[in-house]
């Protein structure tokens, strides 16, 4: 018997046709589908019936939202992003009156892979953290199948992000409307540019430094740094930015690791350069007196290249703490992260990471990553088809199932 039809609410989500279409595919099978549109970038990707606009003022938010929820008696919530203060207005008017809420992203795993979860992401995930646990649900789970299906098109991204951001500064017709990202997005492109442009050269040049510690035998150790702009530092981490997180972090290492060791702290690939960190982590080093042990790498080094080389990995909450779990590296959170689950990651004394921090349990990364990738996604990515093409698809056939945070049932042959 097909599941009851339902009345889906889709704010915002990726800067792509990803949940236009999606509403299309719940209406082909029966379910309405509405959209409150929150600036002109979100007009920008919506195609179909079912829309409006908000134009109003954050504070009558609560209430328009809950209205409209009671109005068109929604039974789901879709959106990417759960703690923009919209966005956590709106969760907190929907489950006041039980409407589920469902949350999508870039997967925990990567290339190819979109997060469709119950609630939240991260600190806000439903996904068990106990180890027993895990392991059961493992075991109800397909082994999964890495291998890469889906390129995605940065060049559609960049093009899609600049059109969504720079049409969302127009002060008509949302004049009300407050951007949830930390930098102007004019100088953040411009710096993101400029990177990129940088981006051959300075992969060279740390291909080339990690080479050197490597082959002088000391151990590595890598702090993967975040968007600073990404919810999850602001929300999910008692950190303000990244300086503090890397300052907290070398002097750890200061102070415990082995007097040969050296530390790699990577930049994010898409961080607009906003901040000179070249110069702030040598500073930050240089403080706690370890300079010359001490080296920032650009970001764009292949995050397999650059986790293999080291022995354990540090991070906030990244999905490169997952992807060192899932290589073996010994992995310290300084957040909140799904992975922070005992025998994947460490948990004991800070200083003692860098001298007693062991490789996580391989049987139990193996049935987290079983299990999440099961559960918590679907294969596809959000700016290049074929892949758009299969992640609608999947999402799809999730929300119209009501599968969140469990495994889907086989297709029909």
């Amino acid at each position: 018997m097909p599941p009851a039809p339902r009345r889906f609410l889709l704010l915002q989500g990726p800067i792509s046709p990803f949940f236009s279409e999606v509403a299309a595919g719940l209406r082909a099978l029966g379910h309405a589908a509405h959209r409150i549109n929150l600036c002109l970038g979100d007009k920008l990707f919506w195609r179909g019936p079912g829309a409006m606009d908000y134009r109003g003022r954050a504070e009558d938010w609560p209430a328009f939202v809950g209205a409209f929820l009671d109005r068109h008696a929604i039974s789901d919530m879709v959106l990417l992003g759960e703690q923009r203060p919209l966005h956590r207005a709106a969760i907190a008017e929907a489950r006041g009156r039980g409407v589920a809420v469902a949350v999508t992203d870039f997967g925990y795993l990567r290339p190819d892979w979109v997060v469709l979860e119950r609630d939240g992401m991260g600190a806000e995930s439903r996904f068990p953290r106990d180890p027993a646990a895990i392991r059961a649900l493992a075991a109800r789970c397909p082994e999964p199948d890495f291998a890469p299906r889906h390129a995605d098109d940065f060049a559609a991204q960049a093009r899609w992000d600049m059109g969504y951001h720079l049409a969302s500064l127009a002060p008509w017709p949302f004049r009300h409307y407050r951007r949830f990202l930390l930098h102007h997005p004019v100088p953040a492109y411009l710096g993101t540019g400029w990177r990129l442009l940088r981006r051959a050269a300075e992969t060279r040049r740390d291909a080339a430094l990690v080479a050197a510690l490597r082959g002088g035998g000391a151990p590595l150790f890598l702090f993967a740094m975040q968007m600073e702009t990404d919810y999850s530092i602001r929300a999910y981490s008692r950190f303000p930015d990244n300086d503090t997180a890397i300052a907290e972090t070398v002097a750890s290492f200061a102070r415990a690791a082995p007097a040969d060791a050296q530390l790699l702290v990577k930049l994010h690939p898409l961080d607009p350069g906003l901040k000179r960190w070249r110069s702030r982590i040598g500073r930050i080093a240089a403080a706690a007196g370890v300079a010359p042990r001490v080296h920032a790498l650009a970001g764009a080094l292949p995050a397999d290249e650059a986790i293999g080389a080291c022995r354990g990995v540090v991070t906030v909450n990244s999905t490169l703490g997952l992807r060192a779990i899932q290589l073996g590296r010994a992995t310290r959170v300084l957040g909140q992260a799904i992975y922070d689950v005992p025998g994947l990651i460490w948990r004991g004394e800070a200083d003692a990471f860098w001298t007693e921090g062991p490789p996580p349990d391989a049987a139990l990364a193996a049935d987290f990553t079983r299990a999440i990738a099961a559960c918590l996604h679907v294969r596809g990515v959000f700016y290049a088809r074929p892949g758009l093409d299969a992640a609608v698809a999947g999402a799809v056939r999730r929300l119209h199932l009501g599968a969140l945070n469990e495994p889907l049932p086989e297709a029909p042959s």
